[in-house]
């Protein structure tokens, strides 16, 4: 039982109405009255939680106090835009690629209204949203068909499930990945319903390996480029062609897992060079999974481009709706292909304009900032920056830092929790900034930033 002086100081609470009345005008306008009454309440329950440990009866206005920080609290959006300053072009905690004016203008687009999605304007009949993004994709890989699931992941489970369910499907050991957030390719074939069959060794394994593991129960060979690392030394894996060859002389299909995926040739940015999808098609590949967000640089999604019958079976199984992309998505994708259509996707997609950006230009852009920020005590270093995103593992391409001077565990905070939002890298005990990653415009906040926090 609360002792007397307990409960004189629960009953000094004021009710709901009478906190609701002397409540800012325009709160229930902002928040709605239900919402307001419900973080009057809350307030409520915490100082009767106070006062039953032994605190004192907390007075209107800190009551007030409580409720509008909870409603600007539970208002408030926490999926932020951040300055990527870390130097990794393709960083996936910050949402991997972003994305071109053009393809961001095609998704408000179609967001902000209605759109031809699934209705063929032609005819006037229901049409597919399946077909908007196909021809592009087709004529820049090569491929008969093509379609589109919300990522690289459901694209492989797909397949899998829709074409290999109860049946064998023969993979090198060295190939059995796990990509971002644990998920293992073994764990997404026995969800699949697939029997994984492993072959040679983490190393090593050969075309002979493959020919001596099928049976009359194998459905595929499957192929998974391990985008995210390398194996160096002591190594062989048998090239496409000849997996391909073999698949196709035994009756099986030869699945191309590629993971990130790419229509540029890396090794022209001064990169190792990346299998493209076009080469996989070219190689005989029946099916082909790649990411849109990566490589591709547009957004999230799972392409799946190869022979049309296949691809047909894919659009009529059932797991395909689960995994079907939105209308902005459709036309992101689009758009971003677009940009490769013409000849353009160096110049006008973010991500290969960071590739590409020169250590001059980027020392250029770090001196122009060092002078915007007007602290002597910074300094310009060189470095290295990173692709990222489970794709070119460890390769890095020459940059310059701008080194900031302060405690760097403390100004790294800072920086990730101010206005706005920048995202640097902690090297050397000093926090450094690579402009690779930084978008032209978020040039001037950043300085301004950078201004209030080192001349504070």
């Amino acid at each position: 039982m609360p002792s007397d002086p307990t409960r004189q100081e629960l009953r000094n609470l004021p009710s709901v109405d009478a906190l609701l009345a002397a409540a800012p005008r325009d709160l229930v306008a902002s928040y709605g009255r239900e919402l307001v009454v419900d973080a009057l309440r809350g307030a409520l329950e915490r100082a009767r939680a106070t006062i039953l440990e032994g605190g004192s009866c907390p007075d209107q206005a800190d009551l007030l106090t409580w409720a509008i920080a909870w409603l600007e609290h539970l208002s408030s959006p926490t999926l932020l835009p951040a300055i990527n300053a870390t130097g990794v072009v393709l960083h996936t905690n910050l949402g991997r690629a972003p994305l071109s004016e053009a393809v961001l203008a095609a998704m408000v687009a179609v967001g902000e209204g209605y759109s031809n999605l699934e209705f063929d304007l032609p005819a006037g009949v229901r049409g597919s949203r399946y077909v908007h993004a196909e021809a592009l994709l087709c004529q820049q890989t090569g491929a008969e068909a093509a379609l589109l699931v919300n990522n690289n992941a459901g694209a492989v489970l797909l397949v899998l499930m829709a074409l290999c369910r109860e049946r064998d499907v023969v993979i090198s050991r060295g190939q059995l990945v796990e990509i971002g957030g644990g998920f293992r390719i073994p764990d997404v074939m026995a969800q699949s319903g697939a029997r994984l069959v492993e072959v040679g060794t983490t190393n090593r394994t050969y075309l002979r390996d493959y020919e001596d593991a099928i049976t009359p129960e194998t459905a595929a060979l499957l192929r998974v480029h391990s985008s995210n690392f390398r194996i160096e030394g002591f190594a062989h894996q048998p090239s496409l062609e000849s997996l391909c060859a073999l698949a196709h002389e035994r009756g099986l299909l030869l699945i191309d897992d590629l993971g990130s995926g790419t229509l540029i040739d890396t090794a022209a940015h001064g990169l190792p060079h990346e299998p493209m999808v076009q080469e996989s098609i070219a190689a005989g590949a029946d099916l082909v999974c790649f990411s849109g967000d990566k490589l591709l640089g547009g957004p999230q999604a799972g392409i799946l481009v190869g022979r049309r019958a296949l691809v047909d079976r894919l659009r009529r199984f059932p797991l395909t709706r689960a995994l079907r992309v939105d209308k902005t998505t459709i036309a992101g994708v689009q758009a971003n292909l677009l940009h490769y259509l013409r000849g353009e996707a160096a110049r006008q997609i973010p991500i290969w304009r960071m590739i590409a950006a020169t250590p001059e230009e980027i020392a250029c852009r770090a001196r122009h900032l060092a002078e915007a920020i007007g602290c002597p005590a910074c300094e310009l270093i060189d470095g290295r920056s990173k692709v990222g995103g489970g794709s070119l593992p460890e390769e890095t391409l020459p940059t310059t830092l701008l080194a900031l001077p302060g405690e760097p565990v403390r100004l790294a905070a800072q920086l990730r929790t101010g206005s706005p939002t920048v995202v640097a890298r902690v090297q050397d005990d000093r926090v450094v900034l690579d402009l690779r990653t930084v978008l032209p415009a978020q040039e001037p906040p950043l300085a301004a930033r950078l201004r209030e926090l080192l001349h504070s």
